[in-house]
């Protein structure tokens, strides 16, 4: 580290954002993907910044201000955010899930488990970040490391335990969990996905490791022993290791004993509990769910009964009835990995007699090498699959669509149409489906927009289906 300028400042705030220095703000010059914090420098110190940390001195180094020189400023920003507002990581027991799928599904019934059997508590995931009873919208998977360590120390004056909080590959991989203290780390599982980011499966798996390389010795690293990249994450970790799994013996050991579209009865560690939330992967989130919260400290049986009383996570697996006796089911399934697990869990509790119609597209501007993958298990696994748009961003719907469509075999062929309007193809399942049939809608579930060039248009898929069954029913 090397210094220029007084050494002892008092600062009003931490920013690496330069728009919204203020007086006396210390500012982080982060080279970032987009942008390089250092091009800013100057605007930083003219909005009232008094302590620049960077990673290189700017030319013209101002006499009122102090400049301090770092190795890794994205690094270094998580310590000084951390250091500001209080270390509120450890002033709090903080729980973080990675993995593909299932993080935000984890968090929540860890902050419902929790909440219900009187504990404050902190929610940060993609659909909203709870304080105790208070609501914020949220904005991205994992928000950057200044944001988190302000709600964290608010969740502390709040008086909240714990706080449980969904780590997204981005998020780590732009280092927004440095400083933090983690006294739990859970791992869901790792598929095909996001390779638009990290370029390669081996980076992608690297960094979701790097998390729980960075565990502490006093916490705990939970994984799952059935995914064959769960004892790879642990390998390096100085953390207490802890295990769970449904196809071989772990810590934590759980079984599917019934399931239908009303819920699911499971056999948890030698002990049965029935939820209302149903889909064999679901399975997995519950009973990491419960590993943390006993790991944590509580009985297993009060786990259980409070596992007993969850409602299910707005947009996954969420179930709708008709009048007419079609059964629709809304997934934020986005990924192939997450496609297949929810057709197979389907398809495991109809009994072939229905017939199971899916409507699905995949986004734009993000890893096209999925898209033919997603074609091909949806062809293979449905009775009629209708490909149509996701949130196609800045492409145009018809061009993903193809790439889909490459993906299906020849033998299915049949099997499959392609509608590029999100909204007529949900109204063409409606049409072909008869009573007892299954539509799936998947890919936005909790999502209440579609993003077409730039632009949010308010869209959601569950509104879409009640709105077009009551005017198709009339």
């Amino acid at each position: 580290m090397e210094t220029h300028g007084e050494m002892t400042r008092e600062v009003s705030g931490v920013d690496f954002d330069s728009r919204v220095v203020g007086e006396g703000s210390l500012y982080v010059a982060v080279r970032g993907t987009v942008s390089d914090g250092h091009s800013f420098i100057d605007s930083a110190i003219a909005k009232g910044a008094k302590v620049i940390v960077c990673q290189d001195f700017p030319g013209d180094l101002i006499q009122d201000v102090t400049y301090v020189k770092v190795k890794d400023s994205s690094k270094t920003l998580g310590w000084l955010a951390s250091n500001f507002y209080g270390n509120p990581s450890e002033k709090l027991k903080l729980i973080g899930i990675t993995g593909t799928n299932g993080k935000t599904s984890v968090c929540t019934l860890l902050f419902d488990i929790f909440d219900s059997l009187g504990f404050s508590c902190a929610l940060i995931s993609t659909v909203e970040y709870r304080i105790g009873d208070r609501v914020i919208p949220s904005t991205h998977t994992t928000p950057d490391v200044i944001r988190i360590n302000r709600m964290l120390a608010e969740a502390v004056e709040a008086g909240c335990e714990y706080a449980f909080m969904e780590v997204s590959s981005h998020g780590l991989h732009q280092n927004r969990t440095e400083g933090l203290k983690f006294s739990i780390a859970g791992f869901t599982n790792l598929s095909h996905d996001h390779l638009d980011y990290h370029k390669t499966f081996d980076e992608y798996l690297k960094t979701k490791k790097g998390f729980f390389d960075a565990l502490d010795a006093d916490g705990v690293a939970i994984t799952n022993l059935d995914d064959k990249n769960g004892p790879v994450v642990m390998q390096n970790t100085a953390a207490r290791k802890k295990t769970y799994a449904l196809r071989t013996m772990a810590d934590y050991h759980g079984r599917l004993l019934e399931a239908d579209f009303n819920g699911m009865l499971l056999h948890f560690n030698g002990k049965e509990v029935w939820t209302t939330l149903t889909g064999r992967f679901n399975v997995y989130n519950l009973l990491l769910a419960f590993a943390i919260s006993v790991e944590l400290g509580l009985e297993e049986e009060e786990v259980l009964r409070a596992i007993s009383q969850l409602k299910r996570v707005s947009g996954r697996f969420e179930t709708l009835k008709s009048e007419g006796g079609i059964f629709f089911v809304v997934d934020y399934a986005h990924t192939p990995d997450a496609l297949e697990k929810l057709l197979d869990s389907i398809n495991e509790i109809r009994t072939k007699n229905e017939r199971l119609i899916t409507v699905f597209g995949c986004g734009g501007d993000r890893d096209r090498e999925k898209r033919p993958q997603m074609g091909k298990i949806a062809a293979r696994k449905s009775t009629l699959a209708i490909i149509t748009s996701d949130n196609p961003r800045s492409e145009r719907p018809e061009d993903i669509i193809k790439e889909i469509e490459a993906g299906v075999e020849p033998q299915y062929f049949s099997k499959y149409t392609t509608i590029p309007d999100r909204k007529e193809a949900i109204k063409m399942a409606i049409k072909f489906a008869e009573p007892k049939d299954i539509v799936l809608v998947a890919g936005k579930g909790h999502e209440n927009y579609q993003e077409i060039n730039g632009v949010r248009h308010h869209f959601d898929d569950k509104e879409t289906i009640v709105q077009l069954w009551k005017q198709m029913s009339k």
